[in-house]
This record gives C-alpha cells, structure tokens and sequence, in this order.
C-alpha cells in the first residue's frame, strides 16, 4: 500500500464508507483496508456531525460523541455517565411489569419491577428469612 491509497483511506472514512467500498475501490484486499484503519484510528467510528442535540453530544456531560454507522445511536460517552444520568432521572425510567407483592416474612405490601417470584420486600427481610432461629 502506498501513500497515496492511505490518504484515500482516510477520506473515504471520513465520508464514511465501508471498508468493503473502499477496498473495491482503491483495489485493495478488504482486510488490508481494516488493519490500516485500526491502527490509524480510523476504525469502527465514522463521525456523523448534524445540528441536532439528540445522538450527538452525552446526554450527562454533553460532550460530543462518535456515532458507528448502521449501529444504535449512543446517548452517552461511557458508563459512568450513563449511570449518572439514570440515577438523576429515575423518572424517565419506563417499567413496563409493576406488580404487587406481599413480603412473605414482613406480610407488607409492595410493589416491584421484575420478577414474577420475588417474594421479599427488601434485603433485610430476606435475611431474616435465612437467619437460623435457636428456640
């Protein structure tokens, strides 16, 4: 590969082609076009810049993200930030299952996402559920 076919490699990422349409293109083996691109940087990640807010800044710290083409657009930079945000906005959480429950070692009523089998009201009642009573 010569200088010439990298730097149209990293055009047509830019532009965001496929590898399969760049190594047609420039006649180069497909995996050849992918090992250059991942040591370049150029990998999976080809910017889509838009003026719209959603799917290009994080939604906690509102720093520009790098969208994969024809995967699910990121809403956040990491982890971190996604949890953050979850934990700050429980409200815009949107459980589909609330059901009723009653503690089988308190007899108190709650209600719960998740599992239809769960049968304590919190972690405290299921361990004193599996304490061993001396009588």
């Amino acid at each position: 590969m010569n200088g010439l076919q990298k730097e149209q490699i990293a055009l047509l990422r830019a532009e965001g082609k496929s590898y399969t349409k760049i190594a047609d293109t420039l006649g180069l083996s497909i995996n050849t076009v992918k090992s250059y691109c991942r040591r370049n940087n150029l990998g999976g990640n080809a910017a889509i810049m838009s003026d719209s807010v959603d799917g290009t800044f994080c939604c906690q710290c509102r720093v520009p993200l790098n969208q994969t083409i024809g995967k699910k657009q990121k809403r956040f930079c990491s982890d971190k930030c996604r949890m953050a945000w979850w934990n700050a906005h429980p409200e815009d959480v949107k459980h589909k299952t609330i059901r009723s429950f009653t503690c089988q070692t308190c007899g108190q009523s709650f209600e719960a996402y998740g599992k239809r089998e769960r049968k304590y009201c919190s972690r405290a009642c299921y361990g004193r559920s599996k304490a061993v009573r001396h009588e």
